[in-house]
């Protein structure tokens, strides 16, 4: 569907067309959800040279295309690149839109787990918790970005080692995204297997492996068993259970 939208706005409206780039940007991020991570870059980045030569360096547009370039760097492993190219979203978009608007604190989100991808917990951390506050303030507490930020805050503090904290966060955002999103959706799941690495950091290995044997379970029949989340609560679970 993206990709018959976008090979019609390309002949009708032609390549450099605002509408076209969002239908490129649109077509990156299906790809990415997919799990594919090779044809998405070269989508976002044609849309964020596109969109600079077009529309310039601050327009939001192309801060978004910023910001969906470093999402797909951060998934391929190249932290530092994703680093900088979050950053730059950030400030962007501080400049632009202003420090409490909801893409401004995805920005900020964003730079939190790609952060902590490369082990700097504590960074990761005020970075989550900024995003956190910023999101229950303007969006309010069961608005799908806190919940979504509650579980990033409590994987932070279990890569620290602060488990009680962790635990009690990742209990609220499990509990809350059943509520709002549904039992099997995908950020549920993530929820699921994050509280059951917290309980298995507790030696709480008989929960934890059950609760990792659910998530597993629902995610092979909502996202398919070859799916990079599906295959990874599988190897943990595979490890867990030796």
């Amino acid at each position: 569907m993206h990709r018959q939208v976008l090979e019609t706005r390309e002949k009708v409206l032609g390549p450099e067309h605002p509408n076209t780039l969002t239908s490129v940007s649109n077509l990156g991020s299906v790809l990415e959800s997919q799990g594919n991570m090779k044809r998405p870059k070269a989508m976002h980045r044609r849309a964020l040279e596109t969109r600079e030569k077009v529309l310039g360096p601050e327009h939001p547009n192309t801060l978004t295309s910023v910001s969906n370039l470093g999402s797909v760097l951060e998934s391929q492993g190249k932290y530092e690149e994703a680093e900088a190219m979050h950053r730059r979203a950030l400030e962007g978009y501080k400049k632009v839109l202003g420090p409490e608007h909801p893409d401004t604190l995805t920005c900020v989100s964003n730079l939190g787990s790609v952060l902590k991808s490369q082990g700097k917990y504590e960074e990761a951390e005020a970075m989550y918790r900024r995003a956190l506050e910023g999101y229950e303030k303007v969006l309010g507490p069961e608005h799908p970005h806190t919940l979504i930020s509650i579980g990033n805050l409590a994987l932070a503090l279990d890569s620290q080692g602060i488990f009680v904290e962790s635990e009690r966060l990742g209990t609220e955002a499990l509990t809350m995204k059943k509520a709002v999103f549904g039992v099997d959706h995908p950020e549920t799941l993530l929820s699921m297997h994050n509280l059951a690495w917290t309980w298995r950091s507790q030696a709480r290995y008989d929960e934890a492996t059950n609760l990792m044997a659910n998530c597993a379970k629902l995610q092979r029949a909502k996202l398919g068993a070859d799916h990079p989340f599906t295959l990874q609560s599988l190897d943990l679970l595979k490890e867990w259970q030796t």
